[in-house]
């Protein structure tokens, strides 16, 4: 690849309106009363994360189909124009669909793929996990969208030294440094 190449991991991640439930305090013998509607929604962000710049590119999407996918393809290829592309990704069926690859071979952006059942090796999975915490947990969103929003804006927050800390990017023992110079 030249050197000029982004070189974008991948990935998706749901958000749940009902709430990830990590903490809480009670006295002892009682039940913590956790708040919650009892309506759950779902969103899907696609994202990817720029392994030179740290930078964060989300979309958000009801479902994580092909179709949608390939919204996000068309979205990351007009964002980064006339810049070779690569995607590190999973094998996630949305990824796979024979018109997904097609038109990525269209849009010229390069799939790179991670090793079946192997989120610990994708850069952006790390980040999620951040960003459920900060956001998701222990506690539920007037609305899926007020969610979304929260959790885009937290993102758009990090620091460049802070996205490439939580990924993992800066360790040395990170494996993309044993193969690649990034």
């Amino acid at each position: 690849m030249p050197a000029t190449t982004a070189l974008l991991a991948e990935d998706e991640t749901d958000l749940l309106l009902l709430p990830l439930l990590q903490a809480g305090w009670a006295g002892r013998g009682q039940i913590a009363p956790v708040p919650i509607s009892g309506y759950n929604a779902r969103r899907t962000l696609f994202g990817t994360l720029h392994l030179r710049t740290a930078h964060v590119l989300l979309m958000e999407r009801e479902r994580k189909r092909a179709l949608e996918f390939q919204e996000f393809l068309e979205f990351t290829r007009w964002h980064y124009r006339a810049v070779p592309l690569a995607l590190l990704l999973d094998e996630h069926p949305s990824h796979t669909d024979q018109e997904s690859q097609s038109l990525a071979e269209d849009l010229d952006i390069r799939l790179l793929w991670l090793p079946n059942r192997s989120p610990h090796l994708n850069p952006i999975e790390h980040l999620w996990g951040f960003g459920k915490q900060a956001v998701c947990a222990n506690w539920q969103h007037s609305s899926i969208e007020a969610q979304v929003d929260q959790f885009i804006h937290y993102y758009e927050t990090l620091s460049r030294a802070d996205v490439l800390r939580k990924a993992g990017l800066c360790s040395p023992e990170f494996w993309l440094h044993k193969v690649s110079h990034l």
